[in-house]
């Protein structure tokens, strides 16, 4: 066998196949786009299902690539020589163009002549038949001719051997394996054991059936071929090694695990579980981060999985020692090392990648102790009293007050033996989520209740592109119960239509209102939502009459709240683009919201904006609302919109037909929602706000048209009251607040000081009252009426009459307590501690506090109890000196 490091052998691969005509496709982010029902691609072959399933190919027939795929469900697993949560799949695939015997020919070549395998140590597996399909004597055939042994080509039965979905193309595999220096374990000694004789090396799968719904196959007019082997694994063999953490993907990060935890690799088993677990878990969260899709942490889908690992590795690094720039320096040698040549786009984000990271585990960090401990009062709890598991109460405790996975605290519950009640974690999930349900409104309440399941297939088409009016029949009504006949004056519902001119709340967009007329009654539309189905709900009230199912209706969206919402949803594809233009392309959007009187814009950005950027962003979208643009809005393939440049939505699921809203050459994105016919309607814009709203998502909110207008008269009239309260115009505003703002520090400045002679003087003659402890000199006494600011002042003035010594002062203030404690150098050195004096007095006064040990403040409610404290601070200082 030939050594290759990680790059020689992606390389090798795929140079093999772009010599034999094949096409190198790339490889496709590692978040799936959701139409296979999973999050992330798991597989290499799981981008090209379509084409398997015989869409055509715009590449070709024959393809290639290296495919990098996340697979957490054996994440248990991870932590042994050989599991991982990221992996790559070295694939190559015939499209209805060559078959079995190539196929096998060049597996042979690519195993002997390029990796080096010797031929007599190769074994392969085929299918061996059953009641549906033959044995397959041709690929058996093809492998002995290319030039494996017949004694090491195996047939195995369908569980082995074979590939296929509930329905559609399937066939036989076929698997290499190397056959290693060990005794067989039997006479029926095969591939299929666990005896250790034989490893995995790859898999050629022959789509040549379609399965029919009764069961029975057909032959399939093309044939498909899927070629899949594991990088990581193959790397680890051809090296020498069964230990995939011993491959250059990680020594480097091994090294520095060790290094910083001071413990060796293989040394001891549990801490080598925790070295490859941060090493991977680590290395999956770096390529996710700075996958295409930049994912970030988050409670739900595939951030939430991310986050996960970010976590894992965090808790088994504290047993480590690890810090968190430590997990930032392993990630940056998994960056600028290891995958530096393979994943420039890694290199490319690097900033965001070791942003991202550093803020997820700050964030855990700063609960996890505090988590760790209630985790280890719980454990204390259920030992002593003899139980064996943790209620799902608890372990929802501990995900919503510390941030801790459940899949975290059943991992660390069952090191320690214990169990968790998951579904009753489960049942606690859903409480918390029916309180939410609980304050839904009436509109969110017919959204999310299928009260038209009656209905079947029938549907609503939106026609409101083109017009605000229709005639349709009533086809269904619904209070907030069930599908009712009719309703009447003052009752609220929802009525369902074939078609309709009202776009429902989707995409950010919310949905018009209006009213609905017909024959014997008038009903407000306030809402409208989208039903399950693709039904339109329009929700509102009876204002007069009764409107039943099957009358005629006039429905007629309001077309000044319409047109106001239009405005405002152009200006968000203007704004979207001018942000791009002034932060950089790594914006995308996070979510937005438009209605009558304003638009909402999330994005994502690690900090926020400079007053110079806001107005460069709100000058640029006013300048393209002036240019006049038309938008223009076309039908057009869901490939083709993207090909032509039209932003989308990561991770939002498209259908076939899509449409495109282009603003000239500045902006041009997929949506479905409703817009101006021209830039220059939108009239003006202005930005009224810029905030963060979460981990580096940043919030825009605006303004358009005549909403700009009435902000500034609004603006205007309080501009002209506080001149009229300052006495001045508008013109000399500025002026006379400045002159006020100097005039009231100096007026400040002179009540201080008046305050702090006062507090002075109710003093006396003070240092009588000054008291030796252990030869230390201490003052505690009371004074009248000093906030905190007069005392800190005052204790200043006593500690250096004092010379050396400890000065404790309380004051009661608007029925509150204020205090401090301080203490100089000579005395901190004898033993006092200021903080710990306050801590142990303050309770006497209903407070708490605490501080440094030459300074410390507190607060408290009993005022009653100042003359305690003042006798307790004594016996406080002569225990600590």
């Amino acid at each position: 066998m030939k050594k290759f490091t990680s790059n020689e052998l992606r390389n090798a691969w795929k140079e093999f196949y772009i010599k034999r005509g094949h096409v190198d496709i790339g490889a496709v982010s590692l978040v799936s786009d959701g139409s296979t029902g999973v999050l992330f691609n798991v597989a290499g072959m799981q981008p090209l299902m379509p084409y398997l399933l015989g869409k055509e190919h715009p590449m070709g027939t024959r393809l290639c690539n290296v495919q990098g795929c996340v697979r957490t469900i054996d994440i248990d697993s991870v932590g042994d020589t050989n599991h991982g949560t990221f992996f790559e799949m070295m694939g190559s695939w015939s499209l209805g163009d060559y078959f079995k015997e190539e196929r096998c020919k060049w597996s042979y070549e690519l195993l002997t002549e390029v990796f080096g395998f010797d031929a007599d140590h190769l074994a392969a597996t085929v299918f061996a038949g059953d009641e549906n399909a033959p044995r397959d004597e041709e690929s058996a055939k093809y492998r002995i001719a290319s030039g494996f042994k017949t004694e090491n080509v195996y047939y195995l039965p369908k569980e082995e051997n074979w590939w296929g979905l509930e329905f559609g193309p399937c066939g036989p595999d076929s698997e290499m394996f190397y056959i290693n220096d060990v005794e067989p374990c039997g006479p029926n000694c095969n591939p299929s054991c666990d005896c250790g004789r034989f490893t995995e090396i790859g898999n050629d799968v022959f789509m040549q059936y379609e399965k029919h719904q009764d069961g029975h196959l057909t032959p399939l007019e093309k044939k498909n071929i899927d070629t899949g082997w594991g990088l990581e694994r193959n790397l680890a063999f051809l090296n020498g090694t069964s230990d995939v953490y011993k491959t250059d993907f990680y020594t480097s990060v091994i090294s520095y695990i060790e290094d910083k935890s001071g413990l060796k690799y293989d040394a001891e088993e549990k801490s080598t579980r925790s070295m490859r677990i941060i090493a991977d878990h680590t290395r999956t969260s770096v390529m996710l981060i700075g996958d295409v899709a930049k994912l970030r942490p988050s409670n739900a889908g595939a951030g939430y999985v991310l986050r996960r690992l970010i976590r894992r590795a965090v808790r088994h690094g504290r047993t480590l020692q690890l810090n968190t720039q430590d997990y930032i320096n392993i990630a940056s040698i998994f960056i600028d090392e290891v995958y530096k040549e393979s994943y420039p786009l890694l290199t490319e984000n690097k900033e965001f990648i070791l942003s991202e990271l550093k803020k997820e585990i700050d964030r855990f960090q700063s609960t996890l102790e505090n988590g760790m401990k209630e985790f280890k009062k719980i454990l204390d709890t259920k030992k002593t009293e003899g139980l064996s598991e943790i209620s799902g109460k608890e372990a929802f405790y501990l995900y919503d007050t510390f941030g801790f996975p459940i899949e975290l605290t059943i991992e660390m519950a069952e090191e320690e033996g214990l169990t968790v009640s998951e579904d009753d974690f489960k049942v606690a999930m859903e409480e918390q989520k029916q309180k939410a349900r609980a304050n839904a409104n009436f509109s969110q309440k017919a959204a999310d209740t299928d009260l038209f399941e009656s209905l079947g297939d029938l549907t609503t088409e939106f026609i409101g592109y083109d017009t605000l009016e229709t005639d349709e029949t009533v086809i269904a009504i619904a209070n907030d119960e069930a599908m009712v006949d009719s309703l009447t004056e003052g009752e609220t519902g929802t009525l369902v239509f074939k078609k309709t001119p009202f776009y429902a709340t989707m995409g950010g967009q919310k949905g018009d209102i209006g009213t609905i007329t017909t024959a014997n009654g008038v009903f407000a539309v306030e809402e409208t939502v989208k039903l399950s189905e693709n039904r339109v709900g329009h929700v509102g009230h009876v204002v007069s009459g009764t409107i039943n199912t099957n009358d005629m209706a006039k429905l007629s969206v309001d077309n000044t709240t319409r047109s106001f919402t239009c405005k405002n949803h152009s200006a968000t594809h203007l704004l979207q683009a001018a942000l791009k233009q002034v932060l950089g392309d790594h914006v995308e959007q996070q979510g937005s919201y438009q209605d009558s009187d304003r638009t909402r814009f999330d994005f994502s950005h690690s900090e926020s904006m400079t007053a110079e950027q806001i107005r460069e962003v709100e000058k640029i979208v006013n300048e393209k609302i002036a240019e006049s643009i038309p938008v223009d809005t076309k039908v057009m393939g869901i490939e083709e919109a993207k090909n032509s440049g039209a932003m989308a939505l990561f991770g939002e699921k498209y259908g076939e037909s899509v449409r495109v809203v282009s603003m000239g050459d500045f902006s041009k994105e997929l949506c479905g929602g409703t817009h101006v016919k021209n830039t220059s309607d939108i009239v003006s814009f202005k930005i009224l706000s810029e905030s963060g709203v979460a981990a580096g998502v940043r919030r825009i909110e605006a303004l358009t048209g005549a909403n700009v207008l009435d902000y500034y008269r609004a603006l205007e009239e309080n501009l002209e009251k506080a001149a009229t309260a300052a006495k001045t115009s508008t013109a000399n505003l500025v002026e006379k607040i400045q002159g006020m703002q100097a005039q009231i520090k100096e007026l400040s400045s002179e009540n201080e000081s008046l305050r702090a002679k006062l507090a002075k003087n109710s003093l006396g003659d003070v240092m009588s009252q000054v008291v030796e402890v252990k030869g230390m000199k201490l003052l505690a006494t009371s004074v009248e009426d000093a906030d905190m600011n007069g005392l800190r002042d005052l204790g200043d003035s006593l500690k250096e009459k004092l010379g050396e010594g400890v000065v404790v002062l309380l004051s009661s203030k608007d029925g509150k307590v204020n205090m401090i404690a301080m203490a100089t150098d000579g005395a901190v050195k004898a033993g006092a501690h200021a903080g710990n004096l306050i801590k142990g007095i303050a309770a006497l006064v209903g407070g708490g506090g605490g501080g440094r040990p030459n300074m410390a403040q507190a607060g408290g409610k009993n005022p009653a109890g100042i003359a305690d404290a003042i006798a307790e601070a004594k016996n406080v200082l002569e225990g600590q000196l």
